[in-house]
């Protein structure tokens, strides 16, 4: 990861900048993250607000519409159900054509007051500023998650995602552009960021805690996530599998062996039920997880193949 000292350097015109926000029944948190975010972006008068409503079954797209008609630089997109936060987010960039894009989550954690920090690292050459938490107050078992989840990654991608990155970044128009222009539909941004190779850099921000609303990632949908970021960014996975069955193999061969010469040469056969039993589940299990693993690639490939869109778009009031 590159790192240098920002500093208040500044160009001459302000870049546009486009704030791209997706969000799922987050009603009570849009009026005060609008007037955030207005505030945070005065400097930036040709900047926009995009929010793109990912199937909200509360009152987010009345009140977003709302904000919509009374300032010119809010828009929005509706989706027609729920696709999930990455392919919102992508949908989002999709339709974002300004100098900077910056991406953030609706419920207020995200400090909108940190834009201008990630605009002037931009203008010290930096294509990608990555917003990195800080400590922050979690259960012992998220944390815990957390952690495994990123030496996990880490360990089987040819990249590096820093812990306590999150999809709260600027991106430039380039990079932008080059996300856009990817076909998969499998989408793990985190991964396929640092996958690009640009010059990145981290800032770090202290997580609020949010005051309404409920979470939107359980520890389902943290698996799940976990899986498509692992399944997405390497193969490594899969040549595992391959280790593990060529070791169990070897060892049953070698056993195999050992059981049969023990009956040739001393006429006896070796007891022990339990650890007969005991090994058929130990292999029935190792077996059954590497088809878990071969058939989250199988299914990956699945959706890839079908080519549908990413996303629908019920109603937007974009030009």
């Amino acid at each position: 990861m590159v790192t240098k000292t920002i500093d208040e350097h500044r160009v001459e015109s302000e870049p546009s900048v486009a704030v791209v926000v997706p969000l799922l029944n987050e009603a009570e948190n849009l009026e005060n993250l609008h007037a955030r975010l207005a505030t945070a972006l005065e400097p930036f008068p040709t900047s926009r607000i995009l929010f793109v409503d990912d199937g909200s079954v509360d009152e987010s797209i009345v009140i977003i519409k709302r904000l919509a008609s009374q300032n010119r630089n809010v828009r929005f997109i509706s989706l027609t159900r729920n696709f999930g936060h990455q392919i919102a987010l992508k949908t989002g960039l999709q339709h974002c054509d300004a100098d900077v894009v910056i991406s953030m989550d609706a419920d207020l954690q995200h400090l909108p007051e940190a834009i201008p920090d990630m605009i002037n690292a931009w203008k010290n050459g930096y294509l990608v500023v990555n917003m990195i938490r800080g400590k922050e107050k979690t259960s012992v078992l998220k944390r815990l998650t957390s952690k495994v989840f990123y030496k996990l990654i880490n360990a089987v991608s040819d990249f590096e995602i820093v812990p306590g990155s999150s999809d709260f970044r600027l991106l430039d128009r380039k990079v932008v552009e080059l996300i856009n222009a990817l076909p998969e539909r499998c989408v793990f941004l985190r991964g396929v960021i640092p996958w690009l190779g640009f010059e990145q850099c981290d800032l770090t921000y202290q997580l609020e805690e949010r005051q309404h609303g409920e979470r939107k990632y359980n520890l389902f949908k943290m698996l799940q996530l976990a899986a498509t970021g692992i399944t997405s960014s390497s193969t490594k996975p899969l040549r595992v599998a391959f280790v593990i069955g060529a070791v169990t193999s070897s060892v049953a061969v070698l056993y195999a062996g050992y059981a049969f010469l023990v009956k040739i040469l001393f006429d006896t056969a070796i007891s022990g039920w339990a650890s007969l039993l005991i090994g058929m589940m130990l292999l029935g299990g190792v077996q059954l997880l590497m088809l878990g693993v071969i058939g989250e690639y199988v299914g990956r490939v699945f959706l890839e193949v079908k080519s549908r869109p990413h996303s629908i778009i019920r109603e937007s009031d974009l030009d």
